[in-house]
């Protein structure tokens, strides 16, 4: 009987509000008014729009044509297979733990050697004597561009005279005129790469400059000195076991032990002869590097494009935003 009298009350503070259609449709009103005096802004700046385009299109087309083009180069590389690696893996199953006590290494797979192998490429020291044995740092470090017609490096004279093989540029201490091994090291890392295709187990190795001559020769070069590397390591390494061995098959007389002496030099008398006999040591050549016809980059229709579309962007960006900040300035000022 209480309750009665409370609900009443509550009811009577109920009020009933009428909702006038227009004011659901006034915000839409608003956003049209918007987008109109918006539509508005940019038709009255439309000259402005369409002269700064045009400059900047012209602009993009002048800047386009002086960028030089960039050739690739590319071989494509398949790891040597080796009956002495072979060899090595069988008697490393069998006799590896005395070998390694003798400081022989059985173990070399050829995934190992590869992976060696591309490391040693990618090493400041392969690079080094790159530079140094084949003179390369003139077309590294002073290229300007490639004179299609006479197939001749064009110098930029600012930093290294050709005629008198001088470099001239200037430059702020501790880098000399000439540029260092580490300098160059840098600039060539952006133009060299090798990489190993995990799903076939190739290698692929690939250089960029302004001469698709050049971009080939350097890759020729590179194959050539890393097979001849790893060849020089493993004869070096194979002589100095094979003196090892012999010098231990004098210190015993236990048929056993040196039945296994002798297995072992005529392993590492395989891998002599593998490095006598064998140019393409640690890799084989399957796609060898061709001085290409059609350049790499740059791709001269996506710069026009791009600095055109910068061009539009601006216009408009500048035909809305400074009304606003007229405004902005002229309320300060007040």
């Amino acid at each position: 009987m209480t309750d009665k009298p409370n609900i009443q009350s509550d009811n009577e503070k109920i009020q009933y509000v009428a909702l006038n259609p227009e004011m659901f449709s006034s915000n839409n009103v608003d956003d049209e008014i918007d987008l109109r005096e918006l539509w508005n802004a940019i038709w009255k700046g439309k000259w402005i729009i369409i002269i700064t385009t045009m400059i900047f299109a012209a602009a993009s087309v002048f800047y386009a044509l002086s960028l030089p083009n960039i050739y690739k180069s590319e071989a494509l590389l398949a790891p040597a297979s080796s009956e002495q690696q072979a060899g090595l893996s069988a008697l490393s199953g069998q006799f590896g733990g005395l070998a390694s006590l003798a400081g022989i290494n059985l173990g070399g797979t050829k995934s190992d050697k590869t992976t060696l192998a591309i490391e040693i490429m990618k090493s400041r020291d392969f690079f080094a004597n790159y530079v140094r044995k084949h003179e390369i740092l003139p077309d590294l470090m002073a290229a300007k561009e490639w004179d299609s017609n006479t197939n001749q490096i064009v110098y930029d004279e600012e930093l290294y005279l050709f005629d008198s093989k001088k470099w001239i540029r200037d430059v702020d201490t501790p880098r000399l005129p000439k540029p260092s091994i580490q300098e160059a090291g840098r600039e060539f890392s952006k133009l060299f790469t090798v990489e190993k295709l995990a799903d076939v187990g190739m290698v692929k190795v690939s250089v960029e400059h302004y001469s698709p001559y050049v971009a080939k020769q350097w890759v020729d070069w590179i194959i050539e000195d890393i097979n001849f590397v790893m060849k020089a390591r493993d004869k070096m390494e194979a002589e100095k076991s094979i003196s090892y061995l012999q010098s231990q098959i004098e210190k015993t007389n236990i048929v056993e032990q040196q039945s296994l002496l002798y297995q072992l030099i005529e392993e590492q008398a395989k891998t002599l002869m593998f490095t006598e006999i064998r140019d393409e040591y640690v890799f084989k050549t399957i796609d060898p590097a061709l001085v290409q016809e059609l350049k790499h980059k740059p791709n001269k229709i996506i710069v026009i494009i791009a600095f055109t579309m910068i061009g539009i962007g601006l216009s408009i960006f500048s035909i809305l935003i400074l009304p606003i900040l007229k405004k902005l300035f002229s309320q300060a000022n007040y």
